[in-house]
């Protein structure tokens, strides 16, 4: 209880506002790409062995999902006031009345969302977040997100500003099983069926859960549910091999060899949406509206 008091000294102090300490997240699969304002001697704090750091998570209550020996509160987020240290998860599980009012608390149960900037040297594995039907076999929650660029952070694009997202038209799931029966071959040719797109600084995505995508390499800005659910369909990138345990994490145990049950975790016709760009690229540009136009100044709102 008093740890809780010190964080209803800092909600008052701050008018309703806490202060967080910076809260990082290793990838052992990735190469940071070192944009992130993160000394550098400080990439691999956590030892080579976990990964280089290339995310910062915001306001997380969250718990990164990065296999054994990770930390029991490794992405979760802490109230630093005064000397002291609270999670916030404990925290709001405590008085998320006060953080959030009684009416979310009710309805959603806490805080709902997790929001990041990853920032990596290369591309990440074509993957995909698991629905809220199949996330549920696991005791997890289903995976919906979106990105931004933020131009102030990609002032170099690193080895690859592209992502490849969804599936070419016309792709099968035969096509898919082939891929996963080669998983050990190498390269297992998930790529040859996708459609890579250049990403441009100032512009945003909407990726839903099921789809399957492969982040570029520019700083991304990235607000999802608060959930780090994920299977990996790429068995080769950049040379590193991606192990079957990231495609099969969190699928229920029975079927970690039932490719039939993998390939339908996939939300098919959005991955082979022949309009997917259409449907799911947005560009933000400054729209005058009739008030602003009278203060002679701008907003920016998403247009297509």
């Amino acid at each position: 209880m008093a740890n809780i008091n010190v964080v209803k000294e800092a909600l008052a102090s701050g008018e309703g506002i806490v202060r967080l300490a910076p809260c990082w997240v290793p990838r052992s699969f990735l190469m940071p790409g070192g944009r992130l304002k993160l000394d550098s001697r400080d990439l691999y704090a956590y030892g080579a062995h976990r990964g280089g750091i290339d995310e910062r998570w915001f306001s997380s209550t969250t718990n990164a999902a990065n296999g054994p020996g990770t930390p029991e509160d490794e992405g979760l987020s802490y109230i630093a006031a005064d000397g002291h240290k609270v999670l916030l998860k404990a925290a709001i599980e405590e008085i998320g009345d006060e953080f959030l009012g009684a009416d979310v608390m009710r309805e959603r149960g806490g805080w709902n969302i997790l929001c990041k900037f990853f920032d990596n040297l290369g591309p990440i594995p074509h993957h995909m977040h698991q629905m809220e039907k199949h996330a549920k076999m696991v005791g997890q929650k289903g995976k919906p997100e979106a990105y931004y660029f933020p131009p102030q952070y990609n002032f170099t694009g690193n080895n690859f500003p592209y992502t490849f997202m969804g599936l070419e038209p016309g792709t099968t799931k035969d096509d898919v099983h082939k891929c996963l029966e080669r998983w050990n071959e190498g390269d297992n040719g998930i790529l040859y069926h996708s459609k890579a797109y250049r990403l441009q600084p100032g512009t945003g995505w909407q990726i839903d859960a099921g789809i399957l995508h492969a982040p570029g390499s520019l700083v991304t800005y990235e607000p999802q549910v608060n959930s780090d659910v994920f299977g990996m369909f790429q068995s080769l990138v950049e040379g590193r091999a991606v192990p079957w345990g990231l495609l099969v994490k969190d699928v229920p145990e029975e079927y970690h060899h039932d490719l039939d049950f993998i390939i339908g975790m996939l939300d098919w016709d959005a991955n082979v949406d022949p309009e997917f760009a259409s449907h799911r690229l947005f560009h933000p540009k400054p729209v005058r509206d009739e008030k602003e136009m009278a203060d002679g100044g701008y907003s920016e709102k998403w247009v297509t």
